[in-house]
């Protein structure tokens, strides 16, 4: 079961490893990111990053919506990270049950835009939060869980 869809350019770190899984009950943590996949390193620090207690699978994006799509992930209780707005807007796309994705922390980078003090976007990410949202996807930024979620569609 699929509890949360986050985009968080950290992707795993204290917020996402304490304070979510907590919150969320959650048994496993999917990375979704085709570069990761690739970084020994990187994976490894992110599976430290974990609760001891938290499974950490690291697929690319293609593969994290096979597996989803197959059912293979269907006996964890699933929080899914993604590192930006295009690889969550693909997962959506490509996962029929995934109906809403929170964003925790997109940095900044030259030419975007704050939407709130952990989000920031560019015209290209705008355009991937228009085409989530006109789909009925619930886009909302909440950091932790204890903030009150904030709908995208009212403040872009």
């Amino acid at each position: 079961m699929i509890k949360l869809l986050r985009v968080d350019h950290r992707l795993i770190h204290g917020q996402v490893a304490l304070t979510w899984s907590n919150a969320l009950d959650i048994d496993c943590i999917l990375v979704a990111n085709d570069d990761v996949v690739n970084n020994s390193i990187q994976k490894t620090t992110l599976k430290l990053a974990a609760p001891h207690n938290v499974k950490v699978v690291i697929k690319n994006i293609e593969d994290s919506i096979e597996s989803i799509n197959t059912g293979k992930t269907d006996k964890y209780k699933l929080l899914i990270v993604v590192q930006n707005i295009k690889d969550a807007y693909r997962l959506v796309k490509g996962v029929d049950s995934l109906n809403s994705v929170n964003l925790g922390g997109v940095k900044e980078v030259p030419g975007s835009q704050s939407l709130t003090h952990s989000v920031f976007v560019t015209e290209v990410d705008r355009e991937y939060l228009k085409e989530m949202i006109a789909d009925n996807v619930d886009v909302y930024a909440q950091q932790v869980p204890t903030d009150v979620k904030q709908d995208i569609k009212h403040l872009m």
